[in-house]
């Protein structure tokens, strides 16, 4: 008999998911305000996925918590009307979204042949839950300390989606935990060479630490990595590590005691690749006075505003590069979970907080 649970097959989806643009017609899904999240269809071309856990941007994450003023059930509430009113789970006031892990549940018949999926693979989405169809039936709870969210929930993957398989030596959530910032080690592997000096913002967190790793390794014995972090803990955090040559207690909002504390920092030397990672607004100009003349600045954090860091260099008279925080790039979720199996005491750390 035939399963009558099985999504009905459509067929006409285009690559990149515009077939499920509701608002505006004609778009694509990640800048739509409104998709089409229903489940009991299927395009030939889409991947269904029972999710399990959603790891929420941080800098969405950060602003849903506070606005909720970390209740439970407000924060619960907020991302249950957000993906009820967009189909997908997209913070309307930061843009972001960020990822879930979940098991294939059913693939389209014109992808046969064409993935390495089958129905039953644990898998970590690598797009965005800010353009992925998201249908969630109920949520769960919330892993302390991080912004992972257990759910009962069903996502779509279009064909041009990217996506890790959960790997067999380390825990699911620890996977998707670093897979989530998987652009950030990677782009910074690419962005550091030899002998340079690094600026990271946000050195102490989940992307943060794994940008110190890559850039001590690339940058070497000559090279110069100094981490920024906002709290006395959080430096202590860092300096435990070992990975910054010097780390600076500062707030990144204000970028003259930035650019101040770096140049003491680094016996007058600017930055040559300076990368921010923190989820707050207005780092920018840190950001851009701390990089040297032709430099480069990465900012992976979701909440730069890009037209404060453009008109923001023009105005200090910094001839830069800016790299938008592109969370991918090829190869980028196996060179960030090699991390985790060449550095013992980071795997250590990670697994304590999100194993």
């Amino acid at each position: 008999m035939p399963d009558k649970t099985a999504p009905t097959i459509k067929k006409g989806g285009n690559p990149f998911g515009a077939h499920r643009v509701l608002l505006p017609k004609g778009g694509l899904p990640q800048p739509a305000v409104k998709i089409d999240n229903c489940m009991d269809y299927l395009y030939d071309n889409e991947i269904l996925v029972d999710v399990d856990t959603l790891n929420i941007d941080s800098a969405s994450f950060t602003q849903i918590k506070g606005e909720a003023g970390g209740d439970f059930e407000k924060i619960k509430a907020s991302i249950l009307a957000i993906v009820g009113e967009r189909g997908k789970m997209q913070n309307p006031v930061t843009g972001s979204g960020g990822m879930f892990i979940g098991r294939v549940a059913k693939i389209g018949p014109a992808l046969e042949g064409k993935t390495d999926l089958k129905p039953g693979d644990k898998i970590a989405s690598l797009v965005s839950l800010s353009l992925t169809p998201l249908k969630i039936e109920s949520v769960i709870g919330i892993k302390k300390g991080t912004e992972q969210v257990n759910v009962k929930a069903k996502a779509i993957l279009f064909e041009s989606g990217i996506y890790a398989k959960i790997p067999a030596d380390m825990p699911e959530k620890l996977a998707l935990a670093i897979l989530d910032v998987a652009g950030a080690p990677a782009q910074t592997a690419k962005l550091v060479r030899p002998n340079q000096v690094v600026a990271i913002i946000g050195a102490g967190g989940k992307s943060g630490l794994l940008c110190a790793y890559e850039a001590r390794k690339i940058a070497g014995v000559a090279g110069i990595v100094v981490g920024l972090e906002y709290s006395k803990e959080a430096v202590e955090k860092v300096k435990e590590f070992g990975f910054c040559h010097a780390v600076i207690q500062a707030n990144a909002t204000d970028a003259l005691d930035c650019y101040d504390k770096l140049m003491k920092a680094t016996g007058g030397k600017l930055a040559d690749v300076v990368i921010n990672c923190v989820n707050i607004p207005n780092t920018e100009m840190a950001s851009i006075l701390m990089c040297r003349h032709e430099g480069m600045v990465y900012f992976f954090s979701m909440a730069t505003s890009f037209t404060k860091a453009a008109l923001g260099a023009e105005g200090a008279g910094k001839d830069i590069t800016m790299l938008v925080g592109n969370g991918y790039t090829r190869h980028h979720a196996d060179t960030t979970l090699n991390i985790l199996r060449e550095s013992p005491v980071i795997r250590a750390a990670y697994e304590k907080m999100y194993a």
